[in-house]
């Protein structure tokens, strides 16, 4: 996908602080690329959480079973 009509809007809701990454801002392209990974995207995580870029489906279960 080249072009995001809601790219802007996207970018400043992305807490993904992952360097370098091409799909900031691009919901549609960064959630298909991490489902294909059997992960989430770091939206779904909390600040701390997401600073591990551990984007697992199985520590994201973890994270939030209390």
């Amino acid at each position: 996908m080249s072009e995001c009509l809601n790219k802007e809007v996207n970018l400043k809701r992305c807490n993904c602080s992952y360097p370098g990454c091409s799909r900031k801002g691009v919901c549609c392209e960064c959630l298909h690329y991490h489902l294909a990974k059997r992960e989430v995207p770091a939206c779904f995580f909390d600040r701390e959480k997401e600073a591990s870029f551990n984007r697992s489906l199985k520590y994201f279960i973890s994270s939030y079973q209390a």
